[in-house]
């Protein structure tokens, strides 16, 4: 016979696990009917708690010394309250050769590289289907919210897991995820395959749209937000800096000879006017404004209201991407007025999303992280009044001397296939037809480049352990050997130089200009702290995900920052 005390006690924990299944279900009837419960809900003993929501913000070309060369300008609520309130880990760059904004987004939110998620660039050449493609592109579905093609849009060419994707797999679904950015690489990629939505700013008409990938219709918040028509509001003023000029003392003066322009302008000096140009966008120029990040803003802010984020037990994710300070450091450099102003302005962006989330979902129950795509270089002629070597040289230099190069030593023929991302695409099988080995192409190629001016090195991707290279440079090139999608010979340029622009500025190298950017986290689970120690951008997935108790994304190669936990 069972003793009477051991009896209680098991009638006592069945009773207990009849009820632990509901207990757990916390949610409004509201929430509930949009989000439907698994067959099984219940947390085990010792299962960590979560933050109600988890915000994940990129910075579009946000290079790190930016967070310390406006601190004193900057607001207690925006950039500095992460800094002094959160964790930074002030030495974190990219591991991989490819700094351009999709590979970017992409591996923060895989904690991967191009190597394997296969975003080896914003464009690159697909060796199967024998073209170039765009790394967001998908012919299969169609545009949701607008009459044109700028929602021909997903994440199928990337080839693994974000953290969205393993927070939904975690709550069985029942998280939200949710992408935005004005560009659709900067909300799609993040967002990643099992999103609830993904939206993008389409310049042409003036709307946030998505794809059919994602969903049919557009949501009413979204239907409403548009309906507000804010861009036309924003495209009839004019881009006055917030303060003075004489107050922007960490830039050079506000009328510079290789700073580009806006669309119908003369001079890139403020005040800047939105003027539609014969065959443009009506909208497409507040991109290059501070007014970009504000509609990014008040979008999320929509969505943070239109989807309930953080209004239950189960944590949700929203992925927002600041477009706008790349269009602006293009065109305008890093040193510029424009570049200065559009932080000023978006540390008060910042400030005002924060602020709203304290009182939506609770000061305390949400966590944020926020970090860059990729850096950028110094504009040559602004670099060369310091005596600092820096040049460009034209899109055609490299190839044009690659293709001569291959027909002066083998003969007529179609010998390569792209010259891209700085990387040279050979065509494989007509070298294998006759018979020319890559070996053999590689030192025909690198002997006729290395007589080119800017040119350092030529690295062959099939033999990175024969090259001599500084330790800490090889893994940057071998992540990024896609052999479907990446090229053969990647062409190192030297510090300072790259291709292509007369006026403005861009990135896509391996130096620290590059590769150097922040990584702040804030809020729930988060003590204040920073470290030195040189961290990765693969590191931010496993880190993000470990404070979360989930399993990290299916491609990681990161590891989470362990001061962070300390």
């Amino acid at each position: 016979m069972l003793h009477s005390g051991f009896r209680r006690s098991v009638w006592a924990f069945l009773v207990l696990s009849i009820s632990l299944p509901v207990l757990a279900q916390t949610r409004n009837a509201a929430t509930e009917q949009k989000r439907p419960a698994p067959a099984v809900a219940s947390r085990t003993p010792g299962f960590p708690n979560r933050p109600k929501l988890v915000v994940g913000i990129v910075v579009d070309q946000m290079r790190y010394d930016y967070l310390y060369r406006y601190y004193d300008k900057y607001s207690n609520g925006g950039f500095r309250r992460m800094m002094t309130e959160g964790f930074n880990a002030r030495n974190n760059h990219y591991h991989y050769a490819a700094t351009y904004t999709g590979p970017g987004h992409a591996a923060i939110y895989t904690g991967s590289a191009p190597a394997l998620n296969g975003i080896v660039g914003n464009e690159f050449y697909d060796r199967n289907l024998g073209r170039l493609v765009y790394c967001a592109e998908d012919s299969t579905v169609q545009t949701v919210g607008a009459t044109g093609t700028a929602g021909h849009m997903s994440p199928r060419n990337m080839k693994s897991t974000t953290m969205g994707d393993q927070l939904k797999l975690a709550t069985d679904g029942r998280a939200k995820v949710v992408g935005i950015a004005l560009k659709d690489r900067g909300s799609i990629l993040p967002a990643g395959h099992a999103a609830d939505g993904a939206y993008w700013f389409d310049s042409k008409e003036g709307n946030w749209i998505t794809s059919t990938f994602y969903r049919k219709d557009l949501p009413k918040w979204v239907q409403d937000f548009n309906a507000r028509r804010l861009p036309e509001t924003y495209v009839k003023q004019k881009w006055e800096t917030l303060l003075p000029l004489e107050k922007y003392t960490e830039s050079t003066p506000d009328d510079q000879p290789y700073e580009a322009t806006l669309p119908g302008e003369t001079k890139a000096v403020h005040p800047h006017e939105f003027v539609t140009v014969a065959g443009g966008s009506k909208f497409e120029a507040l991109r290059t404004s501070p007014f970009g990040d504000e509609i990014t803003k008040e979008f999320a802010l929509a969505a943070l209201k239109g989807e309930q984020l953080g209004q239950d037990n189960i944590t949700d994710m929203l992925c927002v991407s600041f477009s706008s300070p790349d269009y602006i450091g293009h065109a305008f450099g890093t040193h510029s007025v424009e570049i200065e102003d559009n932080y000023l302005r978006l540390d008060r962006q910042l400030a005002d999303l924060f602020a709203q989330l304290d009182a939506t979902v609770g000061k305390g129950a949400w966590l944020a992280f926020l970090s860059a795509d990729h850096g950028v270089a110094d504009i040559p002629g602004f670099a060369k009044t310091y005596r600092i070597p820096a040049e460009v040289k034209t899109y055609g230099e490299v190839n044009d001397a690659v293709k001569k190069a291959m027909v002066d030593a083998y003969g007529p023929g179609n010998w390569t296939l792209s010259y891209f991302n700085q990387q040279v695409y050979l065509n494989l099988d007509f070298l294998a037809e006759k018979k020319v080995t890559v070996d053999d192409a590689y030192g025909v190629i690198k002997r006729a480049l290395l007589k080119q001016r800017g040119v350092i090195n030529v690295i062959n991707l099939h033999r990175l352990g024969d090259e001599a290279l500084p330790a800490n440079l090889t893994p940057l090139f071998e992540n990024i050997v896609h052999p479907n999608r990446s090229g053969d010979f990647y062409v190192l340029l030297q510090a300072g130089w790259f291709e292509g622009r007369t006026r403005g500025t861009t990135h896509g190298s391996t130096y620290a200009y590059d590769t150097h950017v922040p990584f702040l986290l804030y809020g729930w689970g988060i003590k204040p702290g920073q470290t030195l120690r040189r961290t990765s951008i693969a590191d931010i997935a496993p880190t993000i995900c470990a404070l979360l108790g989930i399993l990290e994304p299916s491609a990681c190669i990161g590891d989470p920052v362990e001061e962070v936990f300390k």
